[in-house]
């Protein structure tokens, strides 16, 4: 079976979807838009995030493309993370959807105050 990112018969928009889903991938895309972090680096900015669920986002991100990761030899190990320019580029291109998410959470407000 084929699966949907990989798909050259599906829609473009389902694809990027299936790259990004799931609860954590897109904080993390957004967290190292910033620059490179380390693992527990991003464990901290995102509460609720275990170790386990960090390790398997960032390893489908990195098989994706997404993401680049560096592992240092130094004593003890050190492994930062960063975005890649194919990764960087889908950040980009989520601008305008996180514009219009705030706009729909504004919206949501206002349709709530009213009532």
């Amino acid at each position: 079976m084929t699966h949907r990112r990989h798909d050259p018969e599906v829609c473009g928009v389902t694809a990027a979807i299936a790259v990004i889903e799931g609860k954590w991938k897109t904080t993390l895309l957004w967290l190292l838009e910033s620059g490179p972090h380390r693992p527990a680096e991003l464990r901290r900015r995102v509460p609720g995030l275990t170790e386990k669920v960090l390790t398997q986002a960032l390893r489908e991100m990195e098989a994706d493309g997404l993401v680049h990761r560096e592992v240092y030899d130094v004593l003890p190990p050190k492994t930062e993370y960063s975005l890649t320019p194919f990764g960087r580029d889908l950040a980009e291109a989520l601008g305008p959807v996180s514009d219009w998410g705030h706009r729909r959470l504004e919206r949501l407000a206002v349709t709530r105050t009213a009532s």
